[in-house]
């Protein structure tokens, strides 16, 4: 078990504009590890069988390019998450990770300035944001990221990438 460290401090641009949420979507991976299971939510996000090794990430942009949310809507916050699994060396860990602290300013991580976000149903974000744990060997991290339109193109030429979906690491222990 270990004590909640503290979390990385937010952009310039979450702190300029504070965007808030009340529920979030969250999905678990684990990489590295053997037997790793999750618990959030009252249900398991993670499940590997006790010895089952579960492989590297796929990628570099394994985070970007295949990451979505598993679970949604998820009204803020439940108990926090129960982490068990063994290193690739074998110790076995256990952790709690609490996003209730990790997020109790309840932001949303953005890099966004307020003259560049455009209103989208009711304001300027669509939907929740999504929280991934990530659990790699010995070390557990969380990241987050949201679905923010702009006004002006984030790809010159492409009318479709009005939007930012930055992914943020907010918080990172090692075991």
């Amino acid at each position: 078990m270990s004590t909640q460290p503290s979390k990385i401090q937010p952009p310039p641009e979450t702190l300029a504009v504070p965007l808030r949420f009340a529920s979030h979507n969250f999905a678990a991976h684990c990489y590295n590890t053997i037997g790793c299971q999750v618990i959030y939510n009252g249900r398991y996000q993670q499940e590997d069988g006790a010895d089952q090794v579960a492989p590297p990430p796929p990628s570099p942009k394994y985070r970007k390019e295949l990451w979505d949310s598993v679970e949604i809507d998820i009204h803020n916050f439940p108990p926090p998450a129960e982490v068990r699994w063994k290193s690739l060396d074998g110790v076995q860990h256990e952790a709690k990770v609490d996003m209730a602290a990790i997020f109790k300013d309840k932001l949303i991580w953005h890099k966004v300035p307020k003259s560049d976000m455009a209103d989208f149903f009711s304001g300027p974000v669509a939907g929740d944001p999504s929280i991934f744990l990530e659990v790699n060997d010995h070390t557990i991290n969380v990241y987050t990221k949201m679905f923010i339109p702009t006004r002006t193109e984030q790809i010159p030429g492409n009318k479709d990438s009005n939007f930012r979906n930055d992914l943020f690491l907010v918080w990172t222990h090692a075991y």
